[in-house]
């Protein structure tokens, strides 16, 4: 259901900047933008009566991976890789009836659906695509077996690389080929692999990955570019070599002490952290289901000591390779206040406009910058959401977006309407 312009009448607003909901207030769509908001809008095209229910912008997601958390590990490796895409595609739509309006892909081969969706072809959210994420040989994006040579030593690439969801590169020169190789394929932000990790079989959680000076190639690579990059890293040591080499954003962070985090605070780098438990993933790995635990175990107190020293933290859910656990984003936003400490308005803050300044350091690479995300403001691109209840004082409404969501706009289109 789509319409050129659209009044939303009798809403409560929660702009994603203030904490505050207005007074009801109208607010008029015109085509992909807000036009206006106001206390007495006259009448135009589809009118949609808010009957004071509260209206927000629309949710986004800083760490996900579209292309993995509709398919299964088998899926991928052994599957069509026509099938892959096509399951990126379906929960896609399905992100977007979740009302997350925007997310930033951190692994996969996306930049196509990036394009569809933005033509309206299809439902889904605004991507900002990683494209491969990159590793070194042995690092936490090498799925190749033990017995196969390095592809450094001419070995074949693994099926990960195949698909385009990783790359192993190694050394400053084939780091650097391999970020420009990224941003050739659409990458707004570039992403390394700084340490171990719970899903792969070859590095423990405490391996360091990657040199500084290999780092920085991929840093200098983004910059060349005007973006920046983000590391995949846990521990201590990974981050402050991360920070060290100018990455910009640490995705995870869990074993972090609070002097490490303190340092993203000082540096100005952001935390792009998961509010995870462990039933969110299963493993059949005894070593990777112990890894999943003692990162698990480390979220409550990086999101405590991220919070006390005031560090620039964003929301992601990280979410893959089992897709009946996909719809588990929603209820993990709600986490932030129920079980991690935020208050409402600190949490819905950061899945709106805070998430919305991090995607924005893609700079020339954005491919929304035309308009602001992330909030209801005239001008900001019209992304919203009309809730049932209300989410300033119980978030978990938004957790059950099937039941709640009464109205989801994307890019001026209604994609959901049932106030009619």
């Amino acid at each position: 259901m789509n319409s050129e312009t659209v009044l939303i009448r009798d809403v409560r607003v929660f702009d994603g900047l203030d904490g505050e909901l207005s007074a009801p207030r109208s607010v008029r769509l015109e085509g992909r933008r807000i036009a206006e908001i106001g206390e007495d809008l006259p009448p135009r095209g589809l009118v949609i009566e808010g009957g004071g229910r509260v209206l927000m912008p629309g949710l986004t997601d800083a760490h996900v991976h579209l292309f993995a958390v509709g398919n299964t590990e088998a899926g991928l490796a052994m599957g069509s890789t026509g099938s892959g895409y096509y399951q990126a595609l379906a929960e896609a739509g399905r992100m977007l009836m979740r009302g997350f309006t925007t997310v930033r892909d951190m692994g996969g081969d996306v930049t196509a659906l990036r394009q569809v969706l933005d033509a309206g072809t299809f439902p889904g959210p605004r991507i900002y695509p990683s494209q491969a994420a990159l590793s070194q040989t042995s690092g936490h994006g090498d799925f190749s077996c033990v017995h196969d040579a390095a592809t450094t030593f001419r070995g074949a690439p693994s099926r990960a690389e195949a698909i385009g969801f990783m790359r192993v590169a190694d050394g400053r020169d084939q780091v650097l080929a391999a970020a420009r190789e990224q941003l050739k394929k659409g990458a707004t932000q570039i992403k390394v692999m700084a340490g171990g990790g719970v899903t792969s079989a070859h590095d423990p959680l405490d391996v360091v990955q990657y040199t500084v000076e290999e780092l920085r190639a991929a840093v200098e690579a983004a910059a060349d570019w005007g973006t920046y990059v983000s590391a995949h890293v846990f521990t201590d040591e990974g981050i402050r070599r991360a920070v060290a080499a100018g990455i910009t954003s640490i995705e995870h962070g869990h074993l972090a002490s609070k002097e490490t985090i303190q340092l993203l605070k000082d540096e100005g780098v952001w935390l792009s952290t998961q509010p995870f438990l462990e039933s969110d993933h299963s493993f059949a790995s005894p070593e990777s289901t112990a890894k999943h635990k003692e990162v698990c175990d480390g979220v409550a107190r990086t999101y405590e000591w991220a919070r006390a020293v005031g560090a620039r933290i964003a929301f992601g859910t990280d979410l893959l390779l089992e897709p009946s656990r996909a719809d588990h984003q929603s209820e993990m936003l709600t986490r932030l206040s129920t079980t991690f400490g935020f208050t409402p308005v600190e949490a819905l803050t950061m899945v709106t406009s805070q998430n919305a300044a991090l995607f924005r350091l893609a700079g020339e690479r954005d491919p929304y910058k035309a308009a602001r995300l992330g909030e209801i403001t005239v001008g900001a691109w019209a992304d919203l959401l009309i809730v049932e209840g209300d989410p300033l004082r119980d978030p978990r409404v938004l957790g059950a977006p099937e039941e709640n969501l009464a109205v989801i706009v994307k890019d001026g289109h209604v994609h959901r309407n049932r106030l009619v």
